[in-house]
């Protein structure tokens, strides 16, 4: 989801000093740049002090420079969010994906393992893949992009997740706004609208599933929006699987359009011309476009409170946390509620 830059009318508050922030605030307040490099050389590479910290919030990843040979990607996971199993069936669909040359960036093997712990942190290694972000007006590049979807669904299609979450309305939208009405962020003066507007969404995203029916639901990658693909001189690459989830083969195409509606169902055309090369496609899930994406407003606004404490996010986020923030947010939700009552997009013919 892009990441609007809104300027608020008050500052939000500055983060509390490291002492007085609980442990579970502050994740990665041991991760110093010394115990990163440290923990990597147990493995058996030899670092050549190189490290760079990528662009990350929910986890710390760094580009950390090995003698002699290319570079690794070093993800840290944030405590409490995934159990160990969930991690690892996210390495598993990777690994699966990568074999079936379907280019999609797995974890490194060490010491037969992928997820690695020292002490309270728990990582794994990528391979470095650098590229650039897509061109989404190209029509070639989106039939590109659909055709390997297809693939990542086809493989996905083959078994289910165990311990991943599935995309569901109460995870994502009933428990998000019942988290924000919960907690100090939204203006009190903005809870009677905030409330009203979001117990209207959540009929009309709820009738948006009931309209669509039994969708068949695949292993996804769940996150799958132009940040998450990579283009190099071969063609695209997938990274960052940590929100791979269940849930209907839309979920993974919607984020590569934009547009107007005209705009947006030739785009999607594109795609679909390439993703059904691979799997079928279900026109039925274009009725959940919409209400896919009032979920991921309303998951997002949750994300953002629910992860304040940490330091990393007023700096980064600086416009969260302010009236004009929460007012531009239920904008942005009764604008869903117009959408929402749109007909649903359409492939052209």
């Amino acid at each position: 989801m892009a990441k609007r830059s809104i300027s608020g009318n008050r500052a939000p508050p500055p983060p509390a000093p490291a002492a007085a922030v609980p442990l579970e605030f502050t994740p990665f307040a041991t991760l110093s740049p010394d115990r990163v490099l440290e923990v990597i050389e147990r493995l058996g590479y030899r670092t050549d002090g190189r490290l760079l910290a990528l662009n990350s919030y929910e986890n710390r990843v760094y580009r950390v420079g090995i003698e002699d040979e290319p570079a690794v990607i070093a993800k840290f996971y944030r405590a409490g969010r995934w159990s160990d199993p969930a991690i690892e069936e996210e390495h598993v669909f990777a690994a699966a994906l990568s074999e079936a040359e379907i280019p999609v960036v797995a974890p490194l093997v060490n010491a037969g393992h992928t997820l690695h712990h020292d002490d309270d942190c728990r990582f794994a290694l990528y391979p470095n893949r650098p590229g650039r972000a897509p061109e989404l007006d190209d029509p070639e590049v989106l039939r590109w992009l659909g055709r390997f979807i297809g693939r990542i669904h086809a493989l996905g299609s083959t078994t289910r997740f165990c311990a991943r979450p599935a995309l569901t309305i109460d995870r994502f939208g009933r428990e998000s706004s019942a988290f924000i009405l919960a907690s100090e962020y939204l203006p009190a003066e903005l809870h009677p609208v905030y409330q009203s507007v979001v117990s209207e969404l959540l009929d009309q995203v709820q009738s948006a599933f009931d309209q669509s029916g039994e969708t068949h639901q695949l292993r996804l990658h769940g996150d799958c929006h132009p940040g998450n693909i990579l283009w190099a001189p071969s063609g695209p690459h997938f990274v960052d699987l940590d929100d791979c989830m269940s849930g209907p083969a839309v979920q993974d195409l919607w984020m590569l359009v934009a547009g107007d509606r005209e705009e947006m169902s030739q785009q999607f055309g594109y795609l679909i011309e390439g993703y059904e090369d691979f799997h079928e496609f279900d026109t039925v899930e274009l009725n959940l476009i919409e209400a896919l994406r009032t979920l991921r407003i309303m998951h997002y606004a949750a994300w953002l409170a629910r992860r304040w404490h940490d330091p990393a996010f007023p700096l980064h986020f600086p416009w969260f946390n302010t009236q004009r923030y929460w007012q531009d947010h239920i904008l942005a939700l009764r604008e869903q509620q117009a959408a929402l009552q749109e007909m649903p997009l359409r492939l052209p013919r």
